[in-house]
């Protein structure tokens, strides 16, 4: 049987801590979907298909990810895709207590999906999608955070282009 993953999250931008964990998991599963939220009540710098595109072209190199959508629960897209485990990614003991609290809502409401908590590359651990666009709105340096699409992206979006 395939052993088949999910990674959720919104993406608004994907960052290289976000790329740290989609690397990682890859090798841990057969098939690792990194799943991007539409959460229409959710204020994003970059609509849903933007944050997609991203995603797809920043992951294209592995095999065996796929990047797809979802809305709703998560652990409904989980059942009807024959998903086993969702990984989360921990930063701090403050994500974790977050962290906690929903695979734990999640395993109420199907014990069958498993979710696994991979800590930060330590270079990554201070890192966020709302820091990377606080500081790309002041025109710091963001280049070694994001993938190379996404800091061509966030100077559109400001209006640095290059």
């Amino acid at each position: 049987m395939e052993r088949i993953a999910i990674y959720p999250g919104s993406f608004d931008p994907i960052t290289n801590g976000h790329l740290d964990i989609i690397v990682r998991a890859s090798k841990l599963f057969d098939k690792l979907i990194v799943g991007v939220l539409n959460n229409p009540n959710k204020k994003s710098l970059f609509n849903f298909e933007e944050r997609f595109e991203l995603l797809k072209q920043t992951t294209s190199n592995l095999e065996n990810v796929k990047v797809d959508t979802f809305s709703g629960l998560l652990i409904d897209y989980c059942r009807e895709n024959n998903i086993s485990a969702i990984i989360r990614g921990l930063r701090a003991v403050s994500d974790f207590e977050y962290e906690l609290q929903m695979s734990q809502m999640n395993h109420q409401l199907n014990s069958d999906v498993e979710t696994i908590f991979l800590t930060t590359n330590t270079k990554y651990s201070f890192l966020s999608s709302s820091l990377v666009k606080e500081v790309a709105k002041f025109n710091g340096d963001i280049s070694y955070l994001v993938p190379d699409v996404v800091l061509k992206k966030l100077n559109d979006k400001y209006g640095k282009g290059e």
